[in-house]
C-alpha cells in the first residue's frame, strides 16, 4: 500500500488553485493505482461513482476535504504528516483566485482559463482579429468590451477592463511565463477604438516586445488564414502533472483540449505560424510601418 509523502509542487511559484487541483487529482490517481484500487471501488468509498473519481483525478471539480481524507485512508496513506500536508493543499486548492470578485462577469469556462493562465510557464497565442488580451492597452480593451461604444461604457464594462488589466500582472511577477504571440497583419490596421487608441496600442506593442519574455510575430497578408482557421491559445506548465492545454473560445463557451493527438495538431500549427510569420525583428518593423500609415 502507498504510504509515502505526496509529491507536490515545489512552492517556488504560485501555481494557482486551478492548476493545484489538477496536480492533486493526479496524485490521487497515482495513490489509487499503487494501491490497486479501481475507480468504482474508490467512488463507493466516498458515496459516489467511478465517473466522480475520474473527474476528481482530472481536476475537473473541486476537492472536498472529507472525500480526500477518506480516499487517503483507503489508499493507505497512514503517515499523519503527509496526510496533513496533502489536506492543506486541498484547502488551498479551494481558495478563490484573485479573479473571484469578477465571477459575475465571467462564465465558468473562462474562470478555469484565468486560473490556468496564472499557472502557465509558457503561453502561446494566435489571434486573427484583436491584440491578445495580455498585451492590450486599457483603452483598446475598453473599446472591445463596449462593442465599439466606449462613450456609453458603464460600470460593468469598466470592471471587464479592470479584469483584463489585472490579468496582465502575470507578465510582471517573479517567475513570469514566456509569452509568444502570433497575430494576423490585419490586427495592426483594424481601427479598434479609433485612430488614437490604435496608435497607443501599437506604441504599447513596440514597448512590451522589448521585454525578453515576450515574443511577437506578425503573419503577413499573403500568408494570412492558411495555417489556422481561428484564434487559439496553448498553455504549457512546469509541473509534470499538468499536461499542455489548448484553449479555443467560441460564442457559446470554450474548448479545453488536452489529448495528445489534439496537442500535436495545434503544436504543429503554431510551429507553422511562426514560420509563416515575419521574424520578431521584422514584425517590429511592421508595427512601425503600420503606425506611420495611420
Amino acid at each position: 500500500m502507498a504510504t509515502g509523502e505526496p509529491r507536490l509542487p515545489s512552492g517556488e511559484r504560485d501555481s494557482g488553485p486551478t492548476a493545484l487541483r489538477i496536480v492533486l487529482g493526479a496524485q490521487l490517481r497515482r495513490l489509487r493505482e499503487a494501491a490497486e484500487i479501481t475507480r468504482a471501488q474508490a467512488g463507493y468509498q466516498i458515496r459516489g461513482s467511478d465517473s466522480k473519481i475520474s473527474r476528481l483525478e482530472l481536476g475537473r471539480v473541486g476537492l472536498k476535504e472529507r472525500d480526500v481524507s477518506d480516499l487517503l485512508t483507503m489508499y493507505g496513506m497512514v503517515d499523519e504528516d503527509a496526510r496533513q500536508k496533502f489536506l492543506a493543499m486541498v484547502r488551498r486548492s479551494n481558495e478563490p483566485g484573485w479573479w473571484h470578485r469578477y465571477t459575475d462577469l465571467m462564465p465558468d469556462w473562462f474562470q478555469d482559463y484565468v486560473g490556468l493562465e496564472e499557472a502557465a510557464t509558457r503561453i502561446l497565442s494566435y489571434e486573427t482579429h484583436f491584440v491578445p488580451g495580455l498585451l492590450q492597452t486599457e483603452d483598446y480593451a475598453r473599446a472591445i468590451a463596449s462593442h465599439g461604444r466606449p462613450e456609453l461604457a458603464g460600470p460593468e464594462v469598466q470592471r471587464r477592463v479592470t479584469l483584463r488589466m489585472s490579468r496582465q500582472k502575470v507578465l510582471a511577477r517573479p517567475g513570469a511565463p514566456r509569452l509568444w504571440v502570433v497575430i494576423d497583419e490585419s490586427v495592426l490596421h483594424r481601427p479598434i477604438g479609433g485612430r488614437q487608441v490604435l496608435l497607443d496600442q501599437l506604441d504599447h506593442l513596440l514597448e512590451v516586445t522589448k521585454q525578453p519574455l515576450v515574443t511577437l510575430q506578425v503573419v503577413p497578408f499573403p500568408l494570412s488564414g492558411y495555417a489556422a482557421e481561428g484564434p487559439f491559445t496553448m498553455l504549457r506548465f512546469g509541473e509534470p502533472d499538468l499536461p499542455d492545454i489548448v484553449y479555443v473560445e467560441h460564442l457559446a463557451g470554450a474548448l479545453y483540449l488536452d489529448k495528445p493527438e489534439e496537442l500535436e495538431i495545434y503544436g504543429r500549427v503554431f510551429d507553422r505560424l511562426t514560420v509563416d510569420a515575419e521574424t520578431p525583428d521584422r514584425s517590429r518593423q511592421a508595427l512601425v510601418k503600420a503606425r506611420a500609415a495611420l
